[in-house]
């Protein structure tokens, strides 16, 4: 019953998003949209940014859950990553709207833009684990903020996207993936000539004035 009740309020929650921007939503108009008391909508999220929040988490949820072909890991890392990504705008397909929505709050608030950078993060770093590419250390982190650009620079073509096929979608994400393998490579070969600084020496403890030293002997 919480579960259903949770997905009734992210519904009504996208529902007013397709509608108006981010920052107009207000947790009674959720409610009421929702036909939950504000008791129950408080018990169920804190703020309608943690309904965005699970509303990203339930995509990366049913991404996560498609699944893949049996010769996927055999496959380059770009085109792993093409194939998790194009999975991910099939998810988004039937909230478009919302989507759009986020991309007026986030051109017009520097703040908001810098939150939901936040939880593209999150969410591209599983995008990164569901193409079975490492997201562990500085690197992962990377790669991750990479891929939020790259998601970010598909989403402006996707959004105005009519074609069924996705031709011009498919274009510029595999062009994007292109540009970051090239400078995620390059950034590997600059590490590779930066010199690791030596590890500090360990200073010897200075020797007790004379009682004590005579005593130690």
């Amino acid at each position: 019953m919480a579960d259903a009740q949770r997905d009734k309020i992210v519904q009504a929650f996208l529902a007013l998003l397709a509608e108006k921007e981010f920052q107009e939503i207000s947790l009674g108009e959720v409610a009421r949209r929702a036909e939950v008391s504000l008791a129950e909508l408080r018990g169920a999220f804190g703020s309608t940014f943690d309904m965005l929040s699970a509303f990203l988490r339930d995509i990366d949820n049913q991404v996560l859950a498609g699944g893949a072909d049996a010769e996927f890991d055999e496959s380059p890392a770009r085109d792993r990553l093409f194939d998790v990504l194009m999975r991910r705008l099939e998810v988004l397909a039937p909230h478009r709207e919302a989507v759009r929505s986020l991309a007026r709050s986030a051109r017009r608030n520097p703040a908001f833009a810098l939150a939901l950078n936040s939880l593209s993060l999150r969410s591209q770093q599983w995008m990164l684990a569901a193409a079975n590419i490492e997201t562990a250390g500085v690197s992962g982190c990377v790669r991750a903020q990479g891929l939020s650009y790259v998601m970010a620079r598909t989403l402006r073509v996707w959004l105005d996207d009519e074609d069924p096929g996705l031709a011009r979608t498919m274009a510029v994400l595999d062009r994007e993936l292109a540009n970051g393998e090239r400078t995620l490579n390059m950034l590997d070969s600059l590490c590779r000539f930066v010199p690791r600084w030596p590890a500090p020496r360990r200073r010897r403890p200075r020797p007790r004035s004379g009682g004590s030293e005579s005593a130690a002997a």
